[in-house]
């Protein structure tokens, strides 16, 4: 069994097919978009509360460092492989077909559980704003299934879901000008929240700074990698790029820098108002600006929030989509999820399949679990695509690259030890679940990728 064959990649994927119009300025914005939003509104009261109380800063720096390694890598690939399917296209040049389908299978977990969470906090936040104007859906209503809270399904991530699902099988054009007027906005909301609640900030609330211990640190930056999710949005614009050689990694690390300076200002100024054992809660930008009796700027935080969590909700729905479409196209699942409707251009049914799976996930498992499964999946791709960059540099020295990743091997190298350290602080029940889901991946690649694959199916046609 042929189970290594690899994609072969040429310079013809380098030769440039379409406009370079993007410059530094352009990539940090569409980098900021994608970071912004569930991380710094959502995971920051769950981290905080359940992992690393006021020492959450700690936890997105390192959190944040282990990104800074793995962007430089995805950049390089980006540059020489700018095809859509991200690190599973460049696991197939890099390792092979079974390990690009083991990681293409990862990345439909976090594509499809990042969405999940972004629906669950998208919720959290509607519900905060409908309370407002002194509304309350039902308490079975409003969040994912707990007996012991009365909850059973989260109604509100379930249609969100839904209606962005409409919204990409009509075709979304995504414009650099509207993603700008998005991402002024979230960071306006944010610059609010950092405004209002620092003159209400109690030393007190940050005694004791580590309640969890190191542990507790590396455990919550392990969660938070999900809050930096995102970045390789920049990476994949590699083809647009205006000098990628200059642009990409200005782009990369100033979104990553300026990013981990707001996670780090909210999160202080979060857990310095309120005491972080009360911040379990899906919406705590907001939720701390009421216990300071700030009503009037937690409905427009929560407000500011909602668009700014729907755009991403977007972009990730689009990427789960674009995913299945990059491995059905390849021959690895059913031909069915490739299909693209002739009116729209959209792989209508991929983007259906991506909607109800979602919808599922969002409206029945909780929260703190989603992220978890994410960062697992986030940690194991971005491992995978650093290791990746060193082995084609032996490989296939002679390709042409429109960025390459300082000190080879060292970057790589560093990236792996950071993702797979924070992998291991990942609770049980969190890689059990990753190891369920590869094993069924396994189980769905032998019975019908291999046959199915598209480099098998040409083997067969020359002999």
């Amino acid at each position: 069994m042929d189970l290594l064959r690899k994609k072969q990649v040429g310079n013809e994927l380098s030769n440039n097919s379409l406009k370079r119009v993007l410059g530094a300025v352009d990539l940090t914005m569409l980098g900021v978009g994608a970071i912004i939003g569930t991380g710094v509104f959502v995971l920051t009261g769950v981290a905080a509360a359940k992992y690393a109380g006021p020492a959450l800063i700690l936890s997105f720096i390192i959190a944040g460092l282990a990104c800074v390694f793995a962007a430089l890598c995805y950049s390089e690939f980006a540059s020489m492989i700018p095809q859509s399917g991200s690190a599973y296209t460049y696991s197939y040049v890099a390792f092979g077909e079974l390990f690009a389908w083991i990681l293409g299978w990862d990345l439909v977990l976090e594509y499809g559980l990042a969405s999940s969470a972004v629906a669950s906090g998208w919720s959290g936040y509607f519900q905060s704003l409908l309370s407002g104007f002194g509304l309350h859906l039902p308490t079975a209503l409003t969040s994912a299934f707990n007996p012991d809270k009365g909850t059973f399904i989260d109604l509100p991530a379930v249609i969100i879901v839904l209606l962005v699902t409409m919204l990409l099988s009509r075709g979304v054009k995504e414009s650099a000008k509207f993603n700008t007027v998005m991402v002024i906005i979230k960071v306006a909301v944010v610059l609010l929240f950092i405004v209002i609640g620092v003159w209400y900030v109690e030393p007190t609330n940050w005694q004791p700074f580590m309640p969890f211990g190191f542990s507790g640190v590396v455990t919550g930056a392990a969660v938070v990698v999900f809050a930096y999710f995102g970045f390789d949005a920049v990476s994949t614009a590699a083809e647009e790029v205006k000098d990628p050689q200059r642009n990409l990694p200005i782009g990369i690390i100033s979104a990553l820098a300026i990013c981990t300076v707001l996670y780090i200002i909210v999160s202080l100024i979060l857990t310095g108002i309120v005491p972080f054992d009360m911040l379990n809660v899906k919406d705590p930008v907001a939720f701390a600006l009421q216990f300071i009796g700030q009503d009037w700027a937690a409905g427009f935080i929560s407000l500011g929030a909602i668009v700014g969590i729907t755009t991403v909700l977007i972009v990730m729905m689009f990427g789960q989509t674009r995913l299945f479409y990059a491995i059905s196209r390849d021959g690895l699942l059913p031909k069915a999820l490739s299909s693209v409707h002739p009116k729209t251009q959209v792989p209508l049914k991929s983007t259906w399949v991506t909607g109800i799976l979602v919808a599922i996930f969002a409206g029945f498992v909780p929260l703190d679990r989603l992220a978890e499964l994410t960062s697992i999946g986030t940690l194991f791709a971005f491992a995978t695509v650093s290791l990746g960059v060193a082995v084609l540099r032996k490989t296939h020295p002679d390709l042409k690259r429109g960025f390459k990743t300082p000190w080879v091997p060292l970057i790589p190298i560093l990236a792996v030890l950071f993702c797979g350290y924070l992998m291991m602080q990942l609770s049980s029940f969190t890689w059990m679940g990753f190891l369920v889901w590869l094993t069924i991946g396994l189980v769905i690649y032998f019975a019908y990728g291999y046959k199915n694959s598209k480099l098998n199916l040409s083997k067969q046609a020359n002999k």
